[in-house]
């Protein structure tokens, strides 16, 4: 990836981490609990495969071969939408 825009991805994800680290703070001025994000992805079984769905389109986003791959991959899939640097070891991606 070229540097100028590895900087600006590093740089928006910061932003991101800096905003929920915010939100939280406002409410806990409020004395309130922050509302329970979505899950946006889910995992589907399609005969001998586990397709990974987006909820909110409707699309594969990828399938595994097995449930602990599936799951993995869409725990991956939840923290990068989240803006949070995520690798998986082994298995395609």
């Amino acid at each position: 990836m070229h540097p100028s825009i590895k900087q600006r991805v590093d740089g928006v994800a910061a932003l991101h981490v800096r905003s929920r680290i915010a939100t939280a703070d406002f409410y806990a001025l409020i004395g309130k609990e922050q509302p329970v994000q979505k899950i946006r992805f889910q995992i589907k079984n399609a005969g001998n495969a586990y397709h990974i769905v987006e909820l909110a389109t409707g699309k594969v986003k990828g399938f595994r071969w097995t449930w602990k791959e599936a799951s993995n991959f869409a725990q991956a899939l939840e923290c990068r939408a989240d803006g949070v640097k995520v690798t998986l070891s082994g298995g395609a991606q």
